[in-house]
């Protein structure tokens, strides 16, 4: 239901979300997290897969694909679309899913629609059981890709990289493994996602904690009970449990150990903003009916509306296309009273729906806690795409079970943990198990979450190359690090709410790149300095979006709430028009077969 805002409501609103920022800013930002390190130093390890023995290899490879989540598997299989065969995937995972291999906590599941989510999904024939579709399932789809295209067959698993270096006699980056091969690839693509290496938070006295302790992308299975499926974890019978995060990811697991535990303490620094989700099952025969071509369709239906567009139907119908058509149509509404179109009414357009629709998350917190004082604390205070917005049908109910207890730490977070607990405002909170649901690393540098470095022509490092901030041609290739493939959103799409139709896009114009320098018989792709230089000027020429910048509570949309500096604005900014725009102007680009901007030698 649309709350109707005073004038009055909205300046209080105003108020109050500044209040909330101010109290949540701290001077260290990302700094504020750990690396992994003493009782966590193996977090990074893979504990769901054994590495089984193998000889190491000395070999030459067309396209190595590094990383074997979606960026991966899409990029692999666009390439084996294109007729190149020779394609290899290396992962230091055990099997292919990227964050959907590591992520097996209870309750995971993508907050995406799975129509627009699971890439090619018309080419592996995947139906999906409902509208969302728990991790297991999106699992079993990345293994499907692999195997439908063949990326299985010479796939290197269980194997990190030492190091990545461009061999100019040969054309060829030389890459190292810790398994001891030797790989020499013509082309490199670095699919190594954003989200992979998990980060703690720098609260004094986690080391010192004696109980259980692990992070949600490492689920202990065997302390909690279980399975990924959902599982009752009747481990937790007679534990109290303490988990730190109130994000995406603590969403969807503390409605499963709320069920389990004897006592669930739930650390909250800042609420997350919980809308309806409203799951149902996809009728196969429906399904079964779509015309060929209907996932790009509804790929760029999403995006579209996500993003203000217009269209004649809102095919996925979700809380990210709602907020969009509200600022759309209310914007239109501003234009028929007599008002222009222009900055100043795109952001009144924004602002006055975005206040209604955050009313109306704060109202429905309200109609579901029985707790006023918990139901105050759970209300989130900043505009809605601050933070990553959720989507749960059970999270904000389990705050009604006698077991458990809201910990609001009122912005500060947990002051400090000893051997037996936490201590928030004074209080201390005897726990037997932490569970760590501080996200992975967002905003550090390239090679601090890769692990490893690479460097191009004249030994010149990646990392030192984007020290003051990422620098490419489409975001894909980088002046400097010929036949390098950056697979990612930023300097191009920056389409983050449904990342995967990055990949889907993207992969195409890698293929065409690559398949047309194997055709004219070039050993080097590469973009020209001033290539890179114009579509540097052109990306950061206007500040796109209305997220609400540095008005916003920290966190890693915004930088933790510092100033976003040149280097930061750089590692953020897309195609000035929107992702439609950025798929558009890369559809027309390598449709010409002139690839401007490219070099072939």
């Amino acid at each position: 239901m649309t709350r109707t805002l005073t004038d009055g409501d909205r300046r209080a609103i105003r108020e109050r979300y500044a209040a909330e920022r101010d109290k949540r800013l701290r001077p260290d930002g990302n700094e504020q997290y750990a690396e992994p390190s003493g009782r966590f130093v193996n977090l990074l390890d893979d504990t769901y897969v054994q590495a089984q023995p193998r000889e190491s290899l000395d070999t030459d490879v067309h396209v190595l694909v590094v990383g074997a989540g979606f960026a991966g598997l899409v990029t692999g299989a666009r390439l084996k679309q294109a007729g190149i065969e020779d394609v290899r995937l290396i992962d230091k995972a055990g099997d292919v899913g990227g964050v959907w291999y590591w992520n097996r906590y209870p309750g995971a599941m993508c907050d995406t629609a799975a129509m627009i989510y699971l890439p090619l999904m018309e080419e592996v024939g995947t139906v999906p059981s409902a509208k969302y579709v728990p991790a297991p399932e999106i699992h079993a789809h990345a293994k499907r890709i692999a195997t439908v295209f063949g990326l299985y067959d010479k796939a290197l698993l269980s194997t990190g990289i030492v190091s990545i270096d461009w061999d100019e006699a040969s054309s060829r980056y030389v890459v190292r493994t810790d398994r001891g091969d030797t790989l020499r690839a013509r082309y490199v693509c670095m699919g190594t996602g954003p989200l992979h290496r998990p980060k703690l938070p720098g609260i004094p006295g986690l080391q010192s904690f004696r109980g259980h302790a692990f992070h949600t992308s490492r689920w202990d299975w065997a302390y909690t009970g279980g399975d990924p499926t959902g599982a009752l974890m009747t481990g937790l019978a007679d534990k109290r449990v303490g988990i730190i995060g109130t994000g995406a990811t603590a969403v969807q697991c503390i409605p499963h150990l709320s069920r389990a535990a004897k006592d669930l303490c739930v650390f909250q620094r800042t609420p997350s903003a919980i809308d309806a989700r409203n799951n149902h099952p996809i009728d196969p025969e429906w399904f079964a009916g779509l015309e060929p071509g209907w996932q790009r369709k509804w790929m760029m239906n999403f995006t579209t509306l996500q993003t203000m567009g217009f269209a004649d139907e809102d095919l996925v119908m979700d809380g990210w296309t709602d907020i969009s058509l509200r600022i759309r149509d209310r914007m239109i509404e501003i234009i028929k009273a007599g008002g222009e179109m222009g900055p100043e009414t795109l952001l009144k357009a924004y602002e006055d729906s975005d206040d209604e629709k955050m009313s109306e998350i704060r109202d429905r917190v309200d109609s579901i806690i029985v707790d006023p004082r918990a139901a105050a604390a759970l209300k989130p205070w900043y505009r809605q795409l601050c933070k990553r917005p959720c989507f749960h049908d059970e999270y904000l109910q389990s705050f009604n079970n006698p077991n458990t207890h809201l910990v609001d730490t009122d912005g500060k977070g947990v002051e400090r943990i000893d051997e037996t607990g936490a201590w928030v405002g004074g209080v201390h909170h005897e726990l037997d198990c932490i569970v760590i649901a501080s996200g992975f690393e967002v905003g550090t540098s390239y090679s601090r979450r890769s692990g490893y470095d690479v460097t191009g022509r004249g030994g010149q490092r990646l990392s030192d190359c984007w020290a003051d901030g990422m620098r490419s041609l489409h975001g894909m290739n980088v002046h400097g690090f010929p036949n390098l493939f950056i697979l990612g959103f930023s300097q191009a799409a920056n389409q983050i709410a449904n990342v995967p139709q990055n990949y889907v896009e993207n992969g195409l114009a890698i293929a065409a790149i690559m398949s047309h320098a194997d055709a004219s018989g070039a050993v080097q792709v590469e973009p020209s300095q001033a290539a890179e230089d114009a579509w540097i000027d052109f990306i950061t020429s206007v500040t796109r979006g209305i997220r609400g910048g540095m008005d916003c509570t920290p966190g890693s949309y915004n930088n933790e709430g510092r100033e976003m500096g040149r280097r930061e604005q750089m590692n953020s900014s897309g195609h000035p028009g929107g992702p439609i725009a950025f798929f558009q102007h890369l559809e027309q680009w390598r449709s010409t077969g002139e690839f401007e901007g490219l070099e072939f030698r």
